[in-house]
């Protein structure tokens, strides 16, 4: 039997390293770990998207994106048939944005955030940090090494400006009860993990080891029991 293709993108700054964690049975998925494009601050989301086109060599793959890595997968399953979408910490359409995020993108008050001064703030804090608060640095230096200006205003720049306001069919959407960035509250439909923060594919790595094989596994129309 052959195996299941499994595409995975990472979210916004970070890298594969997110999934480093995550055990699936190789006998059975074929595991491909995409990382972020060079960025081309003039290309739109939908230009973007289509580079990741000739990366994805298997029919019917399944899709797993992580954060604006959700949002990705999303596109992507609106250009080639896909045999599941799965978003972790993500949303499904632009209305589960947080009210910030809406104020945000009618204002434009996003382009006047000082993304060029990440490096040193972080500089100065780990200058300044506490042994606690240095490992929590650490953390962060290893799973969202991508820091960039012209990255980041990219990112936030497309996530803001995202069209897609309402939800694709068949999509599945885990999501964390405790996630700062996208609350639990704005979140409409989506497997519930008790706890999990915006970084739970790190942080609840044993529920994913778990569950998730069952969840690829399992037919779309199939309820959960």
């Amino acid at each position: 039997m052959s195996k299941i293709p499994i595409y995975f993108f990472p979210g916004m700054s970070s890298t594969s390293l997110i999934f480093e964690h995550l055990y699936l049975d190789i006998t059975r998925f074929e595991l491909i770990f995409l990382e972020w494009l060079d960025i081309d601050k003039s290309e739109s989301l939908d230009q973007y998207i289509k580079r990741y086109i000739p990366l994805i060599k298997h029919d019917n793959p399944v899709l797993i994106g992580v954060s604006f890595g959700g949002i990705v997968a999303q596109e992507i399953s609106k250009l080639i048939p896909v045999k599941k979408t799965i978003i972790i910490s993500s949303v499904r359409s632009n209305k589960e944005f947080p009210k910030l995020f809406r104020f945000a993108s009618k204002t434009g008050i996003y382009r006047c955030l000082p993304t060029s001064m990440v490096n040193t703030v972080l500089g100065w804090i780990k200058s300044n940090a506490s042994q606690h608060t240095m490992k929590r640095l650490e953390l962060y230096d290893k799973y969202l090494p991508l820091r960039d200006k012209k990255y980041l205003d990219w990112c936030i720049r497309e996530v803001l400006k995202w069209k897609q306001d309402t939800p694709l069919d068949d999509v599945i959407h885990i999501h964390g009860t405790k996630d700062e960035i996208f609350p639990m509250s704005n979140i409409k439909s989506a497997i519930k993990i008790e706890g999990g923060t915006h970084a739970m594919i790190i942080i609840k790595h044993k529920w994913f080891n778990t569950n998730l094989e069952t969840i690829i596994l399992k037919n779309n129309n199939e309820k959960d029991s």
